[in-house]
């Protein structure tokens, strides 16, 4: 496999689990920049990832940059980092709500841009990332985002005005499935199961319903269809989701943060 050189800009916690991941390839050298001194001393303890002294000498050392900062962070990083571009440089960005024409904008003319919003399941290796590329991006590039993230879970290529809806699905959705663990869980306990076999229950069923619907064996509906025994206890649990409407819930939640998404981009 060719050789990959990659530079974290910010080694925080999603750099870390990406780093995790990408640690195992012994054809992916990854060095790594932050002002916060101990988070770097831990990436380069935990991982080897090679300390860079400053933005300028990652870049010089590397082919892939990873912007991972904080999104008001970035327009600072990128004015630091652009003198230092060349043209064999893929830019990287992990920064919620920055766009690839904001950061091609404060970068050369032609930079090479994919933006991709991953997830915090990353962290177990069971991340979900979607990608988009910029202008200048070329197919080869987004393979090489796919490579990277593909370290950590699944990846999905998608076009740039659809990242406010991944944002909403994927990004912060996690958050959603905990929720829903959280509250399976409070009604095992109103069953009579203690706390903590009640989370098992919910949480594992969670993933394996998952991993059916991955399989792509068959389609959500089809596999609700074939749990559900008439007059059984699944239909009396749909029937009370229903009348709450939580399917309608999830929906109105996926758009107000996919809403949100959008007033924040920039």
């Amino acid at each position: 496999m060719t050789r990959l050189s990659i530079g974290f800009i910010g080694t925080g916690r999603i750099a870390q689990a990406l780093i995790s991941g990408l640690s195992h390839d012994p054809n992916i050298v990854i060095c790594g920049y932050d002002k916060m001194p101990d988070a770097l001393r831990s990436a380069s303890l935990q991982y080897g990832v090679v300390a860079e002294t400053s933005i300028e000498s990652l870049a010089r050392d590397v082919e892939v940059i990873v912007i991972a900062v904080k999104p008001y962070q970035v327009a600072e990083v990128l004015a630091e980092l652009t003198s230092a571009l060349h043209g064999r440089h893929l830019i990287i960005s992990v920064a919620a709500g920055i766009s690839t024409g904001f950061i091609e904008t404060n970068c050369p003319e032609g930079a090479r841009v994919v933006r991709v919003m991953p997830n915090t399941p990353a962290f177990v290796g069971e991340g979900m990332t979607a990608l988009c590329k910029g202008l200048h991006a070329t197919t080869d590039d987004l393979l090489a985002a796919e490579r990277i993230f593909n370290a950590i879970g699944k990846t999905a290529i998608i076009e740039e005005g659809g990242m406010d809806g991944a944002t909403a699905v994927s990004g912060s959705g996690p958050a959603y499935m905990f929720r829903i663990i959280d509250a399976l869980a409070e009604g095992g306990e109103t069953c009579g199961l203690d706390r903590d076999t009640a989370q098992l229950l919910a949480a594992q069923t969670m993933l394996g319903a998952a991993r059916m619907v991955l399989s792509g064996w068959k389609s959500p509906e089809e596999l609700v269809r074939e749990v559900t025994t008439p007059g059984g206890t699944t239909e009396a649990g749909l029937q009370a989701m229903e009348l709450r409407d939580l399917r309608g819930a999830l929906i109105e939640t996926v758009k107000a943060a996919a809403a949100r998404s959008k007033e924040l981009m920039k």
